[in-house]
């Protein structure tokens, strides 16, 4: 079976290859590298490419683009419970964030910039309640700890003792 993929020449030294969220192989390759090495390349990786591929695509299937009025729809319920949440667990844990927005990110639920100013994606509001309160004290947790240290993990863990289980909820 011949897999295909889109190929990115440039003034790279190694090839390289990727399968995005949208489950698409993109090879990177050196401009003068021969068309066989890259073949002999995708070959000696079918085994990586065809599991991730898989998993690619089986998530998709577990979260489908939303359609544009899916999307104004989760957006609005961003805007209207998002802030909520955030005040509530901010008075919880003494904290004050400098701002909320919520944006359109794919790859983060949340963050939380250098001047405590956090941001969600209305992508996040396709999860449990459980899971979205989890990404709210993560990124809270970032105003006091600005890393993913021992110390960050106890201060959401003292608010949200299941916060593993909560975050696995992420991942499915």
């Amino acid at each position: 079976m011949q897999i295909s993929y889109e190929l990115i020449r440039s003034r790279r030294r190694t090839l390289s290859m990727e399968v995005t969220r949208d489950a698409r192989v993109v090879v990177r390759a050196p401009a003068r590298c021969a068309k066989r090495e890259i073949e002999r390349f995708v070959e000696e990786h079918r085994d990586w490419l065809s599991e991730h591929l898989a998993h690619a695509r089986e998530r998709q299937l577990r979260h489908p683009e939303p359609t544009p009025e899916q999307e104004a729809a989760l957006r609005e319920r961003a805007r209207r419970e998002l802030p909520q949440k955030l005040a509530y667990y901010a008075e919880m844990m003494g904290l004050h964030p400098a701002g909320m927005r919520i944006t359109s990110a794919r790859t983060r639920f949340g963050s939380c910039s250098a001047r405590n100013s956090i941001c969600f994606s209305w992508r996040l509001m396709q999860y449990p309640d459980e899971a979205v309160d989890y990404v709210v004290v993560h990124e809270l947790a970032h105003i006091q700890e600005k890393n993913h240290g021992r110390a960050f993990y106890a201060l959401v863990g003292r608010y949200m003792p299941d916060w593993r289980e909560r975050r696995a909820l992420l991942k499915e």
